[in-house]
């Protein structure tokens, strides 16, 4: 035991490495949270600075759709059908061209009208193609007005987990030399009327 006296004297160097030394909360810097765990935000220095692009981790998001516009309208009555379309392709604000058509000839007495995604369009109508082709060659005669609906609701219907983004209408003349007009939704649902429309100017054909 030291005496009071001595225990005056005595002084006592301790040396307290860098790595352990911590810094009091109020002087730490802002922390920041993001996707990867929260960090620090140190003083900026000058490989530092940000010129207009975040260093912290980007979300993208991908999108297979793209609404390229159209308006399709179908008319028909006791001995014909009319399908008509606008010839205008267009993304956003931006017109790409003036002079697309949307309608398909299937037959010689059935044509298909469709609005909406353009790659989406495309694709249906070879599948339609290669399936009308493939009934010619083994019935030895073209598709029926009315088969051609039902086909064209069937594939539709079998895109229905990722489904074609087309709108559809489809007008011809059937067997018995009446008009027959179509409406679809998106998943392959349809029923004949004898006026109908779709696509971005739907709304004004049939208010």
């Amino acid at each position: 035991k030291l005496r009071p006296r001595e225990a005056k004297e005595l002084t006592i160097d301790l040396k307290v490495p860098e790595s352990c030394t911590m810094t009091p909360p109020a002087l730490q810097p802002p922390m920041i949270h993001n996707s990867e765990g929260p960090i620090f935000n140190k003083a900026a220095t000058a490989d530092d600075i940000d010129h207009g692009v975040t260093k912290n981790p980007y979300e993208h998001r991908f999108d297979p759709y793209d609404f390229n516009g159209g308006t399709t309208v179908a008319v028909s009555g006791s001995d014909y059908a009319v399908v008509a379309a606008d010839t205008r392709l267009s993304s956003g604000y931006e017109i790409l061209s003036r002079n697309v058509s949307k309608l398909h000839e299937l037959t010689q007495h059935c044509v298909l009208g469709s609005a909406g995604c353009k790659t989406d369009v495309d694709q249906l109508r070879s599948v339609l193609d290669i399936n009308m082709k493939v009934y010619q060659h083994n019935h030895r005669k073209p598709m029926a007005t009315t088969s051609a609906a039902q086909m064209l609701g069937n594939t539709l219907y079998s895109r229905r987990f990722f489904p074609y983004y087309a709108f559809n209408v489809l007008g011809g003349i059937d067997s018995e030399g009446k008009g027959a007009v179509y409406s679809y939704d998106a998943i392959g649902s349809f029923e004949r009327t004898t006026l109908t429309a779709t696509g971005s100017g739907q709304s004004y054909i049939i208010p």
